[in-house]
């Protein structure tokens, strides 16, 4: 009998740490109170080095959030606001987002190569050395953004806004800026 009751002890750990491990394959992450999900407010978390890669974060808000180096390659981020967000060393190759808003957001050696950033806000972001290689960025903002040093060969930037923006020392080959505004912009050029 006491075996018994032993043998029964550990089916029911058993099945309870199944039920708990299924529950958890299904449920959406959640990282430090942030969920992963389209529309979730993360404002201020610490996504420092997580792996947001081909996730759906549509409209989710990372106000003044903390992303530094965390993978956001081939995310969809469209209508995402990571205004005053620092994005340092953020992987955002191939991302998916229009609309988006990066205002003041910290995005120095951010990776953008390939990202979708039509209609999206930089205004006052700082883009030092980052690499915005062939990225698509018609009607986007980059009013008094810093993009000194940045890779910006093949960049369509059709009808963008560069009023007071940086441009200091940044790879312009093979890039684009039909229709794009340049009043007070420092290194941008001047046969546009």
């Amino acid at each position: 009998m006491h075996c018994h009751s032993r043998l029964r002890t550990v089916l029911v750990a058993l099945a309870a740490a199944l039920l708990a491990g299924t529950a958890q394959a299904d449920d959406p992450p959640v990282y430090k109170s942030c969920g992963i999900w389209p529309h979730a407010r993360c404002q201020g978390a610490d996504l420092r080095h997580v792996d947001l890669s081909a996730r759906d974060l549509a409209g989710t808000d990372f106000t003044g959030a903390n992303l530094a180096r965390a993978d956001l390659r081939s995310a969809n981020l469209a209508g995402a606001i990571f205004d005053g967000a620092d994005l340092t060393g953020a992987r955002l190759s191939k991302a998916n987002a229009p609309g988006a808003s990066f205002r003041n957001a910290r995005m120095i050696g951010a990776d953008l190569e390939f990202a979708r950033i039509m209609r999206s806000d930089f205004s006052g972001a700082d883009l030092t050395a980052a690499n915005l290689e062939a990225a698509r960025a018609a009607f986007a903002w980059f009013e008094g953004a810093r993009l000194t040093n940045a890779n910006l060969q093949e960049t369509k930037f059709s009808t963008t806004n560069f009023r007071g923006a940086n441009l200091e020392g940044a790879l312009l080959r093979y890039t684009i800026f039909p229709d794009s505004s340049f009043e007070g912009c420092t290194g941008c050029p001047t046969d546009w």
